[in-house]
């Protein structure tokens, strides 16, 4: 019997073993992926726009990548009970987008900034209320326990990456709000809740994009952008906002 014991413990010790280091493979190909995407300077010309930043928390769980995302508040003035990624608008006091993302990250959910490897900034989007938006794309721990501040956020759920880039639960509509491209959104049910949470516009688009780039995979329905490279799409949109404004 103890033989057996030693032998199960062995077992056990070596599939932990496995596990942390196909985890940490897939953690670091992902952050040598997604650095090839930071923008940099390139942006840097941009006229004085108000500004706001997210954060897109990657973690990887059961050898695949997953994102976090939340639920506003229903009391909120604006975005009341959607699902977006956590974030806000600049204050005076931060640095710059990062430091933006990872303050609203801590206020929203309880995320400690120096519990963020932060990998990249991609490229800046105009929201639908004029904001300048800097997705900022950050790892965090699998075992991270949100503690959402219920004057700003309802829930939080975590999602598999390669959920973005999947026909089945993807729907897609046009003509929405005077849009003249696609609305992307999907619909998620959260195994751990049983929640069904639909995710669209901007942040379905982010979604879709990060999962596209981490995964080296093309999504399974049309984006409208070239996934190897999406900073021309990216910044043709960008200038045509621009001009509306």
């Amino acid at each position: 019997m103890f033989v057996v014991l030693q032998k199960l413990r062995h077992f056990v010790t070596g599939q932990k073993v496995l596990m942390y280091g196909t985890t940490m493979h897939l953690k670091e190909e992902t952050v040598a992926t997604l650095k090839q995407f930071d923008i940099g300077e390139k942006f840097s010309y941009l006229p004085v726009l108000p500004k706001a930043s997210v954060l897109i928390p990657l973690f990887v769980r059961g050898g695949q990548l997953h994102t976090v995302l939340t639920l506003r508040s229903k009391e909120l003035r604006t975005g009341a009970g959607e699902v977006c990624f956590p974030g806000g608008k600049r204050d005076a006091s931060d640095l710059d987008d990062v430091d933006t993302a990872l303050r609203e990250a801590q206020e929203e959910i309880g995320l400690p900034p120096d519990h963020v490897e932060v990998v990249c900034t991609l490229f800046p989007v105009i929201s639908k209320r004029g904001l300048l938006v800097s997705p900022v794309v950050g790892f965090i721990e699998e075992t991270f326990n949100p503690t959402p501040n219920p004057s700003e956020v309802s829930s939080v759920f975590a999602v598999p990456l390669d959920f973005f880039i999947r026909e089945k639960d993807h729907y897609v509509t046009h003509g929405v709000g005077g849009m003249t491209g696609a609305l992307h959104s999907f619909y998620f049910r959260d195994p751990a809740s049983g929640n069904q949470y639909h995710i669209f516009g901007l942040t379905a688009m982010l979604a879709t994009l990060v999962a596209a780039l981490a995964l080296k995979k093309k999504p399974e329905f049309d984006v409208g952008f070239d996934f190897m490279d999406p900073l021309t799409f990216f910044k043709k949109m960008l200038h045509k906002r621009l001009s509306k404004l």
